[in-house]
């Protein structure tokens, strides 16, 4: 059993105030994996005033960019070399099967990487015209980032990494499922060398968010999570004229062409709509078919979900674990009996726990079909194995039914003519948008629109985000 009793706090290894320990449990059979400190209102006001003190005072705003660099380099470098251990635990402690946490850990030297290459040629000092005024970018301030549970390392790192290299100092706010390897990442930010008071990590659950939110010494909120409480914090943000930042659900649609691959849709829809056991907001979970081949299109899905295994999420061979919680558990069997009562068809999975896994938290990969978007299962985020298939008479309507959703964040389209493909993607309103499975990497920004967030993470736009504009006339 893994014990981390004590919480970082400005680069100190401190008890925490209320003297609070939080069990982490496996969603995979509800055993023990550890202890980890937690936070209280009283350890973010020490945490706020470190942070305060090192950007008011410290060297860390005051170090030159490149001298900054060096220092998140090395975190990088010592962040690479405990991926698969840092993968073990995650998977230990939120039940994402071990190929998604090893296949994500190991990507992150790449996502610090291209905000490394982005700080390097940012303008930070530079003149709007040859004889015009300076304009200078300058650190945000303290930073509050809020992660969830489902990609800690990933939803940490992505803000983080950003906001310290522009000079702000952070607190990160972890989720109590995922308290374990939060810790263990502040033992990397230790030995990487940053200054005294610029990081802070606290595990804790809504209460503590809320004031770590509200704080009046914090000067940007950098959020992962729901909807629901994106807007939440968007309005104490708002009073507070505070910044803000929001990584919020989804509900992505996927649009399959008359003349796409099903070969290659559905080994794409393996990652895109089930990767993560589908807790992921940026999910492919609406499939929209056209009418001439809705029910191959239904098959070949069919097929693709019940060839996946499902299981203890450290074994390779599995592809789906466990939901993280019971409550979790709980919501995706309810939204798959609504799609019943709705009077969709049920075409594979349904609301039983799968046979022989019923000490965990596990839920069947389940599809729909004959959904209309109107069904709730079909506007609202479900955030695990559920796919709805939708049947669309041409383009026209494949598009209307993609726009038809409060979210904006991701979706894709299939298809043999990549011109065709880009010319329906540039009609659907969300933040990011693949044909045929591309990959975009890190240096593009990923976000969404309307009930999808706001602002953008990854590469230059990332960066930008935790900076101030000073325009200096001469």
């Amino acid at each position: 059993m893994i014990v981390h009793d004590k919480l970082y706090v400005g680069g100190q290894w401190v008890a925490p105030a209320e003297g609070g320990l939080l069990d982490v449990h496996s969603p995979h059979d509800k055993s023990l994996v550890g202890r980890a400190a937690e936070a209280s209102p009283a350890d973010v006001d020490r945490a706020v005033a470190a942070a305060r003190k090192a950007f008011d005072d410290g060297p860390w705003p005051r170090m030159t960019p490149r001298e900054r660099q060096a220092v998140i380099a090395r975190f990088n470098e010592l962040h690479a070399a405990r991926a698969d251990e840092l993968a073990a635990l995650i998977t230990s402690e939120n039940g994402s099967a071990s190929w998604f946490t090893r296949w994500t850990l190991h990507a992150l030297a790449e996502q610090t990487g291209a905000y490394l290459r982005a700080a390097e040629a940012f303008g930070w000092e530079e003149r709007a015209t040859e004889s015009g005024p300076l304009i200078r970018r300058e650190p945000v301030g303290v930073v509050a980032a809020v992660i969830p549970w489902n990609a800690p390392h990933q939803s940490a790192l992505v803000k983080m990494i950003p906001a310290l290299l522009a000079g702000c100092t952070v607190i990160l706010k972890a989720s109590p499922e995922t308290a374990l390897d939060a810790l263990v990442l502040g033992e990397i930010f230790e030995q990487a060398g940053l200054p005294e008071g610029v990081v802070s990590i606290l595990p804790a659950g809504r209460e503590t968010s809320a004031y770590l939110v509200a704080h009046p010494d914090v000067d940007k909120v950098a959020f992962t999570g729901s909807t629901a409480a994106g807007r939440t914090i968007a309005s104490v943000a708002g009073q507070q004229l505070k910044r803000v930042s929001l990584e919020l659900g989804g509900k992505s649609a996927t649009v399959i062409l008359p003349d796409a691959d099903l070969s290659a849709v559905v080994e794409g829809l393996r990652f895109l709509s089930f990767g993560n056991n589908g807790e992921s907001c940026v999910a492919h979970t609406r499939i929209l078919a056209p009418r001439s081949r809705y029910e191959e299109v239904v098959e070949a899905v069919k097929t693709m979900t019940e060839s996946l295994v499902v299981g203890d999420p450290a074994d390779p061979g599995t592809w789906i674990g466990p939901m993280v919680r019971a409550d979790q558990q709980q919501r995706v069997r309810s939204y798959i009996e609504l799609g019943i009562s709705e009077g969709a068809r049920l075409v594979t999975g349904g609301p039983e726990v799968p046979e022989g896994l019923e000490g965990g938290y596990y839920v069947r990969p389940t599809v729909f079909a004959d959904v209309d978007n109107g069904m709730r299962i079909a506007q609202e985020e479900i955030f695990g194995p559920v796919l709805v298939v939708i049947a669309y008479e041409d383009e026209d309507d494949a598009v209307r039914i993609a726009n038809d959703s409060p979210y904006g964040l991701g979706g894709g389209v299939w298809t043999a003519d990549v011109e065709r493909g880009l010319a329906l993607a540039r009609r659907i309103r969300t933040g990011f948008f693949t044909v045929n499975g591309a990959d975009p990497g890190f240096d593009a920004p990923f976000g969404g629109y309307k009930g999808s967030g706001i602002g953008r993470e990854f590469g230059a736009v990332g960066l930008a985000q935790y900076v101030e504009h000073k325009t200096i006339a001469v």
